[in-house]
C-alpha cells in the first residue's frame, strides 16, 4: 500500500471516530450547568442513535484454513489427514458514501476470500475489498447497491473535539445484535500508539 492511501485511512478512522462525538457536543453544550439533583436530569441519546444506528453495518467474511487432525484421527488412521475448513469473522463498519463505500477494521476483513455486509434494515450485499491497512487497523468497502441511496454518517472536523466530549459507539459486538456503548474523548493527539508513522488520535472509552 502506498504512503498515500495508508494516510488517507489514518485521516479516515480519525474522522471516523469523531462522527458521533461532534453529533452530541450540542447537547455537551447545553448540559455545562450541573443539575442539583437526579430529578432535574432528562438527557437521552435515543434520537442519536435513531439517526445514527442505519448506517451502522455488520461485515462477515470467510477464508478456507487448514485444519490439523483431531485425536480421534490421529487414533484410527496413525497419520494426519488433510483437511481444511471455512472460518467466519464477523464485525461492524459505518457507511461513509451513499453509494456504498464502507470503512471497517483491517482484522475482520485480513485475510479472508470473501466478504458480505449486511445492512441495518436486513438487505445483504457481496463486498469488494478496496483499501486494508494492517498498521492502523482499517479497511474500504465497496457495495453495489444498484443505484440505490444508503443513510451514511459524515466526516466532521476532529478539531473540535475536546476532551471530557461524549461519545457514543454503536456495532454489534459477538454477533449479539446492534448495541449502543457510551464513554467520553479519554484523549486527543494521542501520538504513542506504535505507529511511528501517523500521530494525533482520539482515544474514546466508549
Amino acid at each position: 500500500m502506498t504512503k498515500h492511501v495508508s494516510k488517507f485511512l489514518a485521516v479516515a478512522g480519525l474522522l471516523v471516530v469523531a462522527l458521533l462525538i461532534l453529533a452530541i457536543s450540542p447537547l455537551a453544550a447545553q448540559a455545562q450547568r450541573l443539575p442539583d439533583s437526579q430529578a432535574q436530569i432528562d438527557l437521552t441519546f435515543a434520537p442519536l442513535v435513531k439517526q445514527a444506528s442505519p448506517a451502522v453495518v455488520n461485515v462477515y467474511s470467510q477464508k478456507t484454513v487448514q485444519a490439523g487432525p483431531t485425536p480421534m484421527e490421529m487414533f484410527l488412521y496413525g497419520r494426519a489427514m488433510p483437511q481444511s475448513r471455512v472460518q467466519n469473522s464477523l464485525g461492524s463498519g459505518v457507511i461513509v458514501r451513499s453509494d456504498g463505500v464502507i470503512v471497517t477494521n483491517n482484522h475482520v476483513i485480513d485475510g479472508a476470500d470473501s466478504f458480505r455486509v449486511v445492512l441495518s434494515d436486513r438487505r445483504e450485499y457481496p463486498a469488494e475489498l478496496v483499501l486494508a491497512d494492517e498498521r492502523t487497523d482499517l479497511a474500504v468497502l465497496k457495495i453495489d447497491v444498484g443505484g440505490d441511496t444508503l443513510p451514511v454518517l459524515n466526516f466532521a472536523d476532529t478539531r473540535a473535539s475536546q476532551v471530557g466530549d461524549l461519545v457514543l459507539a454503536i456495532g454489534n459486538p459477538f454477533g449479539v445484535g446492534q448495541t449502543v456503548t457510551s464513554g467520553i474523548v479519554s484523549a486527543t493527539a494521542r501520538t504513542d500508539v506504535g505507529i511511528s508513522d501517523y500521530a494525533f488520535f482520539i482515544q474514546t472509552d466508549a
